[in-house]
């Protein structure tokens, strides 16, 4: 029986929809801009005549700046305001942003408008994995890849919104680009807001706020997740970034089309993570992750030796059906690696994507720019069979539990592991910090 069942109060249970609800628009708002802005790439190009090395450049501050913000929010989400004040705070950082980059005049006013971006990614990035990963262990039972699967809607929306207005006059894409950002980022910010995790009856909230929280992430452990977020958000970066500027530039796709191969991506991103957290509970994290990425690195492969656009979309697609549950999969596992510490733990985790982010729109952009888009994309199939390699680590299947050890999440669906204000073995309400309080009840 899940947490959520075992609930003590139906409070609790409507505190805990509500926050699943906000996390899942905090998802999919994070989705819509980052799409809106990536795919708009080609047109801002041409309206401010940059190049591909100029373009990479702006990539690599966003990736600084949100690796600053993930910090910051590790920070925020220690105090009053928890990991919730800390996502909150990043959709409003991405309202200002998206305000600047849609009216900028100039290409330095664009780059500062990415700047800020990046500052509120890495709020919102960070404030939603933390958020995810208390709600899930609220509910007790494998949700991370569904999270991401609203992720991909707002992907999706905002990369086809993009297509659609392509080819009209140079003003109505970012048109759109401003007040469809701005508005979604908006409402995302007043719903977190409004869905308000409560304190438990002691009036004390649970929080990663020990002094001793850097000697308490166990960093080995951390340093594997990594390598899986790495190889995936390289992936994703080099897809969402040069995607439509390779079908473009390297395949002659129209403006029409070549915004596609990112849309195609994030339609099979969300079936993969709509399937995610069933396949989860019934095969084990390791086994999911393994196969996850032999998939993704066969739609590398047809992208980099697609002699056409379609080919190149039909590896584009296969890609996503991969890929998209290795993220929330790291993130999932994370979460069981330190008790009563998973938010620093998280925080730490998602600085691995901007590494990834980094190797993924910057040196494959590189090696593009000295060569030829092809040559890199390269780079993620290698890290992709990498983390292959290294999927038994993710967990390992167990008669004595039924799925996957050492905290995971196991064929049965439940979560093992403790996460932000859990005890080792049990969980309780939702505080007003986003963690979780434990009591005897819910560990029964």
């Amino acid at each position: 029986m899940s947490a959520e069942a075992r609930g003590s109060s139906s409070t609790v249970t409507t505190a805990a929809r509500r926050a699943r609800v906000a996390t899942s628009g905090g998802f999919a708002t994070q989705g819509f801009v980052y799409a809106l802005l990536l795919t708009s790439l080609e047109q801002f190009k041409d309206r401010y005549g940059v190049d591909d090395g100029q373009i990479t450049l702006v990539v690599l501050g966003v990736c600084a700046l949100a690796a600053v913000g993930t910090l910051v929010a590790d920070r925020v989400a220690r105090g009053r305001a928890g990991s919730r004040g800390a996502l909150a705070s990043g959709l409003c950082v991405l309202v200002a942003a998206v305000a600047v980059v849609s009216a900028a005049p100039t290409f330095a006013v664009l780059a500062l408008g990415f700047a800020v971006y990046g500052l509120g990614l890495g709020l919102v990035d960070a404030g939603t994995n933390m958020q995810a990963v208390s709600v899930q262990r609220v509910y007790g039972r494998s949700l991370l890849t569904g999270f991401y699967a609203a992720w991909s809607v707002g992907g999706i929306a905002g990369a086809v919104l993009v297509s659609v207005t392509a080819g009209r006059t140079p003003l109505e894409p970012v048109a759109y680009v401003l007040w469809s950002g701005i508005l979604v980022a908006s409402l995302a910010a007043v719903l977190v807001a409004a869905a308000g995790w409560r304190r438990d009856r002691s009036g004390e909230p649970a929080s990663d706020a020990s002094t001793d929280v850097a000697g308490r992430v166990p960093w080995g452990p951390v340093l594997l997740l990594g390598l899986g977020v790495v190889a995936y958000y390289v992936a994703d970066t080099a897809v969402s970034t040069w995607s439509t500027i390779y079908l473009g530039d390297v395949l002659d796709a129209t403006a029409r089309i070549a915004p596609l191969g990112y849309a195609a991506y994030l339609a099979t991103t969300l079936v993969s993570r709509v399937a995610g957290d069933p396949l989860v509970r019934r095969h084990g994290r390791a086994a999911v992750v393994r196969v996850a990425a032999v998939v993704g690195a066969t739609g590398l492969v047809l992208v980099v030796v697609a002699p056409g656009t379609p080919v190149a979309l039909l590896g584009f697609a296969v890609t996503g059906a991969g890929l998209g549950v290795v993220a929330p999969l790291c993130f999932s596992a994370a979460g069981a690696l330190a008790p009563g510490h998973a938010d620093a733990v998280v925080a730490r985790l998602n600085i691995f994507n901007y590494v990834g982010a980094v190797l993924g729109g910057v040196l494959v952009g590189a090696i593009g720019s000295g060569s030829t888009l092809r040559a890199g994309f390269v780079v993620p199939v290698l890290l992709v069979v990498a983390v292959a390699v290294v999927a038994p680590r993710f967990g390992r299947r167990s008669a004595d539990d039924g799925g996957d050890s050492a905290g995971g999440v196991g064929a049965s669906g439940v979560d093992t592991g403790a996460h932000a204000g859990d005890s080792a073995t049990s969980v309780g309400p939702v505080t007003a910090s986003g963690g979780v309080v434990p009591t005897d009840e819910a560990s029964r």
